[in-house]
């Protein structure tokens, strides 16, 4: 049987919020962050040149007090439940940096299955942006596997496109509907999800 391979995007998805946005709110730039990753969200600007510009926003604050604060953002339990159950066959997919995320890597248990952007830091700080990732890229490092890869923005285009099936899920937010025209599913309610992943999973 053909290796089934679970592709999660991140904020929106697996998180019940948007990581950066929650975090802006809280050092008192939060409309500029929402105005940013919708606009990114929607397909009005480059991936590449929002990320920048999130990061070049919140870099000042430290990485630890960032790391800490992305921890305890709001999950989507049924979801992380589905990917702690099938660890060895589920990873995360995002754009987010490394330094940021890793703590809640650790904490759903997926340490190790992530593929985000790299970073250097110096004394608790970003001082530069290595690579931002190309969600699409973690497809095409499955080989002959069948992937299924779940996603909301319209950075998750080329992922939903490459997967042999793609899922759009619109549970903690409105799907980019670029996503609409490469999608083989699109669900709105996350039980409705791991219901559908189950069924993948089992081959029905």
């Amino acid at each position: 049987m053909m290796k089934k391979i679970f592709l999660f995007d991140l904020d929106s998805t697996v998180t019940r919020e948007e990581i950066l946005p929650t975090i802006a709110d809280e050092l008192g730039k939060g409309d500029e962050m929402r105005f940013l990753t919708e606009s990114t969200m929607m397909g009005e600007i480059s991936f590449r040149e929002s990320l920048l510009a999130r990061v070049e926003m919140l870099k000042e604050t430290s990485v630890s007090k960032m790391a800490s604060r992305v921890v305890k953002i709001g999950l989507n339990k049924e979801i992380v439940k589905f990917i702690k159950e099938n660890r060895d066959n589920c990873y995360i997919v995002t754009s987010n940096l490394d330094v940021w995320i890793e703590d809640l890597m650790k904490k759903i248990g997926i340490n190790g299955h992530v593929f985000c952007s790299k970073t250097k830091t110096c004394d608790d700080k970003i001082v530069k942006v290595d690579e931002i990732f190309l969600k699409e890229n973690a497809v095409r490092s499955f080989g002959k596997a069948k992937v299924i890869a779940v996603g909301d923005g319209s950075n998750d285009y080329g992922l939903i496109k490459l997967a042999d099936v793609g899922v759009a899920f619109g549970g903690v937010r409105r799907v980019a509907p670029v996503l609409y025209e490469v999608c083989d599913y699109a669900v709105y309610d996350e039980d409705v999800l791991v219901e559908l992943l189950n069924e993948i999973k089992e081959g029905k």
